[in-house]
């Protein structure tokens, strides 16, 4: 009788059909994960830097501010008029300490139709409010929940930012 050591065109075939099922599926899967990670990352990114406003804010015994619009957030130190400012956000004379665009569009709701808050020199924020990233994705985290004492990160669902 012959060796028989090889393998079959039925086998070969089987095997990259398969494989090809897989790579097809798991590419879909990798997309979603992929921007769902981006939109995470951005609102901790977000998140982290409010929480340094407030911690400077404590720091410097100093307001500071953070403006929000529909693509970007820029945050202020009260610096005018010197030294200790006048709780008053004045974009031309203010420090700047940061400006970063948002890869998308940010949504908030401060009440009163306001666009900024301020942090105290004790910590505590001028505004209850959320902010969030708009987008179809689902992220574990997209979207701030903001309190007077406490800035926690949360869940939209649909409705409201639900905090963890």
């Amino acid at each position: 009788m012959k060796d028989c050591a090889g393998v079959t065109l039925i086998e070969l075939i089987t095997v990259i059909s398969i494989i090809g099922v897989l790579v097809f599926a798991l590419g879909f899967s990798f997309q979603d994960w992929n921007a769902a990670y981006k939109i995470e990352s951005q609102i901790k990114e977000m998140h982290s830097d409010i929480m340094h406003a407030r911690v400077r804010a404590m720091c410097k015994k100093r307001a500071h501010f953070v403006k929000l619009e529909a693509a970007q957030y820029t945050i202020y130190e009260d610096t005018n008029p010197m030294p200790d400012g006048n709780n008053t956000l004045e974009t031309e004379a203010d420090n700047l300490v940061v400006q970063k665009a948002s890869d998308y569009p940010i949504e908030f709701n401060l009440g009163f139709g306001d666009t900024q808050f301020r942090f105290d020199k004790d910590g505590s924020s001028s505004r209850n409010g959320r902010i969030r990233l708009v987008s179809t994705a689902s992220p574990d985290y997209d979207c701030i929940k903001l309190f007077s004492t406490r800035i926690n990160l949360g869940k939209w669902d649909s409705a409201d930012c639900n905090a963890k």
